[in-house]
């Protein structure tokens, strides 16, 4: 495989993939080809780690004669190639200015810090890089180059062990999850994980850190995009508790329609189902606001109105999700009604149109929809024995005034 070329320089492009001639490529190694310094170096790297054990050779010497000053401002800069950081992050060899440029660029990617943490001897360094918890939290494997690193600093020892124990090897409750969610970036999911009814008692519902966690990655919406206004009082009495036997039947009720709908149930499938039918009401419809696709996907089937409800006030739900709940004949009337009079959605065609031939759209939705249809549309619907008689007329009614018949 071609090694990747992050350069826009047509000449690097053509000594690193070996169309250039052999002259040029043979200046490139020995580092007189008139070139820029990022891009030299990347041309460097790159030979150096050729077959060819001549140009491999050249391009390894002329790494090794880099003048420090010059090579630290290079591994301090946006353009510098990853290839380079991580061919000069495993170098013991070069300066201290080399290496603290290189783990000070915000470029560097987690593989070459924990290149360097395990080759490293300079304890300084390794302790900066064990001072910086949020990026052990998001490479755990990089905790254990630090540890494992016989050049390290007690402090860096204790501060590597201490994110070890606090994040990855303790039992951790909710409030820790949350933590760690955070600490990765990722808040939405931390807040869900903070309000959530079953975090507060994993044990309680048979959960563990790694349901939780899954759950929580389902999560793409930040409580400040969610407006759960809607959600009135009226609702509240239909927030209950089921039990594990009404859980289960929700569960072959939603996998009973996929397969009708043609869709894949595998094992896999049916353990996402799982945890998230696991969850009470509450945390449903909190799934249902912020949830992802696949989320989305599962709840809108959930018995429950106020949960089917919760996946479209779902901000990131799309047009064509929509679309396809429009034609869902398991899906409560409440929805329908809800989609049928909101200005966005009833803008799409293809949308009311579903709305139009699903039966279970209330008739009075359906009927101010009908005049915004198609002729064609009509005289379909006009024939559809899946509709109730007085959509059926009245789209007889509305084709044959528009054909003057």
């Amino acid at each position: 495989m071609a090694p990747t070329v992050e350069s826009l320089n047509p000449v690097v492009k053509a000594i690193v993939e070996g169309t250039a001639p052999r002259p040029a490529i043979l200046a490139a190694a020995r580092g007189v080809l008139p070139l820029p310094q990022t891009d030299l170096l990347e041309v460097l790297v790159a030979l150096a780690h050729s077959d060819d054990s001549e140009l491999s050779g050249h391009a390894s010497k002329t790494l090794s004669t880099q003048d420090a000053g010059s090579l630290s401002a290079t591994m301090g800069s946006t353009d510098v190639a990853l290839t380079v950081l991580d061919y000069f992050a495993g170098r013991p060899e070069q300066p201290a200015s080399v290496h603290e440029a290189i783990i000070s660029n915000a470029k560097t990617p987690a593989a070459t810090f924990i290149r360097f943490a395990s080759s490293s001897t300079n304890s300084e360094l390794i302790e900066r890089i064990a001072l910086n918890q949020q990026l052990l939290i998001q490479n755990p494997a990089l905790i254990d180059a630090i540890i494992a690193n016989p050049h390290k600093t007690s402090e860096a020892d204790r501060r590597a062990s201490e994110t070890k124990r606090e994040f990855f090897e303790k039992e951790r409750g909710a409030q820790q999850i949350a933590n760690e969610l955070r600490a990765q970036g990722k808040e939405a999911a931390a807040e869900f994980i903070e309000q959530a009814e079953f975090a507060q008692d994993l044990d309680g519902i048979g959960f563990d850190e790694d349901d939780a966690l899954f759950l929580a990655s389902m999560i793409e919406v930040p409580d400040s995009e969610t407006d759960d206004s809607w959600l009135g009082l009226e609702y509240i009495e239909e927030i209950y508790e089921e039990t594990a036997e009404q859980r289960d039947a929700i569960v072959d009720k939603i996998i009973g329609e996929l397969k009708m709908e043609g869709s894949e149930v595998g094992s896999e499938r049916v353990s996402v189902l799982n945890r998230v039918l696991r969850m009470g009401m509450k945390d449903r419809v909190k799934l249902a606001m912020k949830g992802d696709r696949e989320a989305r996907n599962i709840l809108i089937r959930d018995p429950n109105r106020i949960v089917a409800q919760a996946v479209v006030q779902n901000p990131r739900i799309t047009e064509q999700e929509m679309e396809k709940i429009a034609a869902m004949r398991s899906v409560p009337e409440d929805v329908l009604r809800q989609i049928a009079n909101d200005r966005q959605w009833s803008r799409s065609y293809s949308i009311v149109h579903n709305l139009a031939r699903n039966p279970r759209t209330p008739i009075a939705n359906v009927l101010n929809i009908l005049s915004r249809l198609q002729l064609r549309d009509l005289a379909g619907l006009s024939k559809n024995k899946n509709v109730s008689d007085a959509v059926r007329r009245q789209a007889l009614r509305l084709s044959q005034a528009r054909t003057g018949r």
